[in-house]
């Protein structure tokens, strides 16, 4: 008979589980998810600086009307808009790489999607040459090719001329470095006719002089960004009462030259009643800021957001008055 081994038989045992605290495990819906593919798509427009765009395409469009002396094709409109859309947004794209550091600095801009990291600045120079180069191909091949080379000297312009020599260095930055936001004016022109002409080049003129009494405006309003970040505009390094004296002075400039297109360009009149009336808006609003100044006003009691605001609803009617002139002739 076999033996029986009055000891129990070996089992493996193993260690028992640790009780849970709940108040230790982590809160899934705490922890940051990645960016949506609606929060990548709206950090890559934000780089192309949708509001400037949209000032581009006013003073682009309502010139093609005068170049056509009426209503311009539609193919040629659109493929006008797109390359314009493209190659601003190219423009500005570069432009937010190479100034993300004082972007991060000023309360302006501090939003913007780089100061976000909410695209990396490789993945944003990427995508601002490639837009440069879709413009240049797309107003090339749809529309022509002075249109598409006008477009790229404005692109190079602004990112080498303004971006980086001008804006960090002189006082003048913005008055010289503003000649690249004149260009949608030739644009417009040259997308119908295929040549230039003195009327594109009066509302080339009245562009540039728009443009400081627009920036100054809205630089006497972040002053101190400005200064904090050493970028010398204007109201950094003068006076309120000398920077309305500028404001002043390219004011009356610019709505002498506006009236000047009416004998240039031959218009009805429509446009140089809209160039008078607006005209006499403007220039209330510079000696009004003028005055505020004179009495020794500085920071929110200057008010230059008033002139600010307005000079972009000037520059708007201003341009769409010279759309509907050839309409009604």
């Amino acid at each position: 008979m076999t033996a029986v081994d009055p000891r129990p038989a070996a089992t493996t045992s193993y260690p028992a589980p640790l009780p849970t605290d709940p108040a230790l495990e982590i809160d899934q819906s705490l922890v940051p998810a990645g960016p949506s593919v609606r929060d990548v798509i709206k950090a890559y427009v934000g780089l192309t600086k949708p509001r400037i765009i949209e000032l581009l395409l006013i003073t682009t469009v309502p010139v093609m009307f005068l170049a056509a002396g009426g209503v311009p094709g539609l193919g040629v409109v659109a493929a006008t808009l797109l390359g314009g859309i493209l190659a601003a947004g190219s423009a500005n794209t570069i432009n937010c790489v190479l100034d993300r550091d004082i972007d991060e600095q000023m309360r302006r801009t501090r939003r913007r999607p780089l100061p976000r990291h909410a695209v990396s600045p490789r993945s944003a120079t990427v995508f601002g040459i490639v837009l440069g180069i879709l413009a240049t191909i797309e107003l090339g091949l749809l529309v022509n090719w002075l249109s598409s080379l006008l477009a790229l000297a404005a692109n190079a312009f602004y990112v080498f001329g303004y971006t980086m020599v001008l804006k960090r260095r002189t006082v003048q930055n913005i008055v010289w470095g503003g000649i690249a936001g004149c260009f949608p004016t030739l644009i417009g022109w040259t997308s119908v006719t295929n040549s230039l002409a003195w009327t594109p080049l009066v509302l080339f003129a009245v562009v540039f002089f728009w443009t400081p009494p627009h920036t100054w405006a809205l630089a006497m309003r972040y002053r101190e960004d400005y200064a904090s970040v050493d970028v010398p505009m204007l109201p950094v390094v003068a006076t309120p009462v000398q920077t309305a004296r500028q404001i002043l002075a390219y004011s009356i400039v610019m709505v002498l030259t506006s009236i000047a297109l009416w004998p240039v360009g031959g218009t009805g009149f429509v446009y140089p009643l809209a160039a008078v009336v607006l005209g006499v808006v403007f220039l209330r609003e510079a000696f009004a800021l003028l005055a505020r100044a004179n009495t020794g006003a500085d920071g929110p009691a200057l008010r230059p957001m008033r002139l600010f605001h307005f000079s972009n609803i000037y520059l708007a009617l201003l341009f769409i008055a010279a759309a509907i002139d050839p309409l009604l002739r």
